[in-house]
C-alpha cells in the first residue's frame, strides 16, 4: 500500500476527486502533511470521515516503534517502520542554534565498511522517495518537543543515517526534490547534506540534479591500500578518481565539500595518514570532520584516544588543512555516527 508521502500533489488531488471531495481539499491536505507535519488525527479542518478513509487507504507510512533520548533530551533516536515493512533509524539532534535530523536512505547497507554497525548488518531494502522524506516530516513534528533552549524547529537534514544514498539514487534524488520544493516540505537546499562513501557516478549526478545540496564524503583513509580495507567501494572508485569527481563537483557548484573521517586507534590516526590527507583537502578546498570511532559489537578496534586525536589534528593544521573534531552525540543510545543498526526490533 503506497504512503501518502509517495504521492505528488496532482496524484493526491486525483485520488481525492475520485472520492468525491471538493477541489480545495487536496491543497488543504497537502499543506497539513508537509508544512505542518500533522498526523491525520491532528487535522482538525479535515472532516472526520475523510481522515478515517485516509488512514485506511493512504496511510502516512510512518510508525514510531520505539524512541530513546540522550544528552538531556537534545538527542532523540526513533526506530521507524516505513510503508508497513521497512524498519530504519533516524536521529534528531538539537543545538543552541540549529536542529538537525540524520535520515536513512536504505534499511541496512551493502557497502561493507566493517567498522560501521549498519554495514555489518548488510542491505535489507531500498526506501522509496516518500519513505525517505517522511523521516524529515517526523523530525519536523518531533523538533517541537526539544528543550526550550533550542530552536524547536527543524533547520537541517543530513543523509547520514542507514544506507548509501547513491546506491538508491532514483529515490534519493526524488526525495530531495520533495524536501526542497517550496510547495512541499520547503527546506532550502543549502540546509541539506548528502553523505557518501565515494560512489563517483552519484557525485557526478548530484552536481546536475541538486547543485545546492551539500556533499560529504566518508574517506577514513588517504591511501588506496588502507581505504580498500576500510571502505570496500574504494576498489571500484579509488582515491584519484574520487578526488577528480569531488573537484568537478566543487567547480560546478562552487560549494565546499566535507571529508568525513572516523578515527580508529592505530589504524588511520597516524601521522602518515594525516600527511596524505592534508594535501587532498587543500586541493579540494574541503573541510575535514574528524569523528572518534564509536563502538559497535562487530568491530573490536577502539576509537582513537585524546592524545592521538590531538596529534592527528596538529599534523593536519600544521599542513594547512581545515579541520574540526565533531561533537559525539547520542552514543549512550547507539545513535552516534556508525552505530545505527536497528537496536530494537519490530
Amino acid at each position: 500500500m503506497p504512503s501518502v508521502y509517495d504521492l505528488t500533489r496532482e496524484e493526491l488531488g486525483e485520488r481525492l476527486t475520485s472520492w468525491g471531495e471538493p477541489a480545495f481539499r487536496a491543497k488543504q491536505l497537502w499543506r497539513q502533511l508537509w508544512k505542518r507535519a500533522a498526523t491525520y488525527e491532528e487535522m482538525a479542518d479535515i472532516p472526520g470521515a475523510l481522515r478515517e478513509r485516509l488512514a485506511t487507504e493512504l496511510p502516512s507510512g510512518v510508525e514510531v516503534l520505539t524512541e530513546r533520548t540522550a544528552d538531556r533530551g537534545a538527542t532523540r533516536k526513533a526506530l521507524l517502520k516505513l510503508g508497513g515493512q521497512h524498519v530504519v533509524e533516524a536521529v534528531l539532534m538539537g543545538y543552541a542554534d540549529r536542529v538537525t535530523v540524520c535520515i536513512s536512505s536504505q534499511a541496512g547497507c551493502a557497502m561493507g565498511c566493517t567498522f560501521c554497525a549498519t554495514g555489518q548488518m548488510g542491505l535489507r531494502n531500498n526506501l522509496t522517495a516518500g519513505e525517505i522524506a517522511a523521516q524529515a516530516v517526523w523530525a519536523r513534528r518531533e523538533a517541537a518537543r526539544l528543550p526550550a533552549t533550542m530552536p524547536q524547529r527543524l533547520t537541517n537534514i543530513v543523509f547520514m543515517g542507514m544506507g548509501e544514498p547513491f546506491a538508491n539514487q532514483r529515490h534519493v534524488f526524488a526525495s530531495l526534490e520533495r524536501l526542497t520544493d517550496p510547495e512541499a516540505f520547503g527546506l532550502g537546499a543549502r540546509h541539506i547534506t548528502v553523505s557518501t562513501v565515494g560512489i563517483v557516478p552519484g557525485i557526478e549526478r548530484m552536481a546536475e540534479r541538486a547543485p545546492q545540496v551539500g556533499l560529504a564524503v566518508s574517506f577514513h583513509a588517504a591511501s588506496d591500500e588502507l581505504r580498500d580495507q576500510l571502505v570496500p567501494p574504494n576498489t571500484r572508485y579509488p582515491l584519484a578518481q574520487l578526488e577528480r569527481a569531488m573537484a568537478e563537483w566543487r567547480a560546478r557548484t562552487r560549494r565546499r565539500p566535507s571529508i568525513e573521517w572516523a578515527l580508529i586507534d592505530r589504524v588511520n590516526d597516524t601521522v602518515e595518514q594525516a600527511e596524505l590527507l592534508a594535501p587532498i583537502s587543500r586541493r579540494l578546498g574541503a573541510h575535514i570532520n574528524l569523528i572518534p570511532l564509536n563502538p559497535t559489537p562487530g568491530y573490536p578496534v577502539l576509537g582513537s584516544p585524546p592524545s592521538r586525536i590531538r596529534r592527528f589534528v596538529a599534523t593536519l593544521e600544521g599542513l594547512g588543512a581545515n579541520v574540526t573534531v565533531r561533537d559525539t552525540r547520542g552514543r549512550s543510545i547507539d545513535a552516534a555516527c556508525g552505530q545505527l543498526a536497528l537496536s530494537a526490533t519490530t
